[in-house]
């Protein structure tokens, strides 16, 4: 399908279909970084497409994003990307990852022709999106957001496993959002102070940090610290919850604040980690849970 509207965000990144191992059992869930940041954009009312790649025998994915208001752009693979998430205790910060096949990586030509205000780049691991890419997005888009997750991560074997960036500096140098974990953060800068690991990114390129750990969000802009808590009622949705937070937080930038995208970004995960799979509340439910915690003067940290 060609793309010739012109958009508000679109997502970029390979489907998942994932294996969720945890202390309270095995679920399966259809996953990907572009395909939890296209649900959370939409149901915040944005004009959202999605460029992926995937089997055709998981054809529902792109049904589901089509039924949610998304536009698909789709590269048909012998095998989608499936990967197994270990969660061995209840932090959600600690995981083991391991992919079984892969969907392989994007080219230019699958985003040459996007029209867009913001480009969201999420994806599972190094080589699915390379610098060329980077470049041809950089070009045509007001905001460029990235997470660091399908660059820091790669496969060995069956397992994920964090090695050095070598093209850190040159492609924060072209990235408008940059999205870390607390883990990520302190294998790539050396810091386990997520404040002074954010200040790292920023230095490297990077015009806006947005920074997630266990317990909320941290965003960091203009040289200015703003931070969040998560407040799920249960934990039934972790999976996702980076992918979530950097498209809430994308789509909202496009016409607030960084503090304000900042709360939105945390309302819209808070309500996601309550159920497994893509966000799946309203607008107005995100909007409540902004005024009764985050709305008193100061935001629960």
């Amino acid at each position: 399908m060609i793309i010739k509207e012109t958009y508000d965000v679109v997502c970029i990144g390979n489907y998942t279909k994932d294996t969720i191992v945890s202390p309270g059992g095995v679920t399966y869930v259809d996953g990907g970084a572009m395909n939890y940041a296209a649900h959370a954009s939409a149901r915040l009312g944005l004009k959202v497409a999605a460029v992926t790649r995937l089997a055709e025998e998981d054809q529902r994915v792109i049904e589901k994003l089509n039924l949610a208001g998304v536009r698909c752009r789709v590269q048909y693979t012998p095998f989608s990307t499936c990967v197994k998430l270990e969660y061995p205790t209840t932090n959600p910060d600690i995981r083991n990852l391991y992919v079984t096949s892969t969907a392989g990586s994007f080219t230019v030509d699958q985003v040459e022709s996007i029209r867009t205000r913001a480009a969201v780049i999420g994806t599972t691991l190094r080589g699915e999106v390379g610098l060329e890419v980077i470049h041809a997005l950089r070009n045509k888009v007001e905001w460029l957001a990235a997470d660091v997750q399908g660059f820091v991560r790669v496969l060995r074997e069956q397992s994920l496993v964090y090695e050095p960036w070598q093209e850190m500096q040159s492609i924060l140098s072209c990235v408008d959002i940059l999205k870390s974990d607390a883990v990520e953060a302190e294998f790539l800068t050396g810091e386990s102070d997520i404040h002074q690991a954010a200040k790292v990114y920023a230095g490297l390129g990077a015009r806006e940090v947005v920074l997630t750990h266990k317990d909320g969000l941290l965003v960091f802009a203009n040289g200015l610290f703003y931070e969040f808590g998560f407040h799920p009622v249960k934990m039934d949705g972790r999976s996702g919850r980076g992918d979530t937070c950097l498209g809430a937080y994308t789509s909202m930038r496009l016409s607030m604040t960084p503090e304000e995208a900042g709360i939105w970004a945390a309302a819209v995960t808070s309500l996601k980690m309550e159920t497994l799979g893509p966000f799946n509340r309203s607008r107005e439910e995100v909007e409540h849970l902004i005024q009764r915690l985050y709305r008193n003067g100061s935001y629960p940290g």
